[in-house]
């Protein structure tokens, strides 16, 4: 028996998420019919981050363990000519077999669009989300900084039950603005709650637009109290960059 850690990336667009339900296509189900017919064994992933219906990866990472003698590095060749266009693995190898991609330390990145101008780009419709008024990045940036550290989240997050334990560590947060006037808010933490990284940029696009003042974050942060906080924006803009272990390095 070995096990086989895969770096995942999706267009989630027709996706139910990752996790397995019964309502529709996931990721991980996928991957395990994909798996289980290329080794004819029974085979089922474990996934670093359960990402929510529509959202995309570059860098989900997953294990499974299998009896084949197939090299770890070379599964990924194997294992991508049985999924569909829309899921490819980007590498593939042989990991110890205590290693478990939700328990071990690690830092996830995740990355949302915005595309800020006066009239939406339809080749961007799935993969950003489209906002018309001007945004101003200062004032965004200012109330992310207040977001850095270890902080009790839960005025962020969809708390699914009352034991949750919602205090996490924000590394890095920041607002930027390309050339294509596509605004990038990238974070980096050690784990995140459930459309935490949705509703942190809802509440920023309440600060650009001046709805509200980047010094109320503090506040939202001290309330522990979902109403506080901004809408959850929408799924197609948010991508799961990276997910990097300890003595890896971050390519993305």
């Amino acid at each position: 028996m070995k096990r086989i850690k895969l770096i995942v990336a999706y267009d989630g667009t027709n996706y139910c998420g990752w996790q397995i339900q019964n309502n529709g296509r996931t990721i991980e189900e996928v991957l395990n019919e994909a798996l289980t017919a290329l080794f004819h064994e029974k085979v089922a992933v474990i996934g670093a981050s359960r990402t929510d219906s529509g959202v995309h990866a570059m860098g989900n990472v997953a294990v499974f363990d299998t009896e084949s003698r197939i090299p770890g590095d070379k599964i990924c060749f194997a294992l991508n000519q049985r999924l569909p266009d829309d899921v490819r693995i980007q590498a593939s190898e042989e990991v110890p077999l205590t290693f478990h991609p939700r328990k071990a330390n690690c830092v996830k990145t995740y990355e949302y669009k915005i595309l800020n101008r006066k009239i939406d780009m339809p080749l961007q419709r799935l993969y950003s989300y489209f906002c018309y008024f001007n945004l101003d990045l200062e004032k965004m940036q200012k109330a992310a900084s207040y977001l850095i550290g270890e902080h009790d989240f839960k005025s962020f997050c969809t708390v699914r039950t009352q034991a949750e334990e919602t205090v996490r560590t924000i590394y890095s947060l920041n607002v930027t603005k390309d050339a294509d006037d596509m605004i990038h808010i990238r974070i980096s933490g050690s784990g995140f709650l459930y459309n935490m990284v949705r509703i942190l940029t809802g509440t920023l696009l309440e600060v650009g637009s001046g709805t509200r003042r980047p010094e109320k974050m503090k506040e939202i942060i001290a309330a522990k109290n979902r109403d506080m906080a901004g809408r959850t924006a929408p799924p197609e803009g948010l991508f799961l960059l990276h997910v990097g272990y300890e003595g890896e390095r971050e390519t993305v």
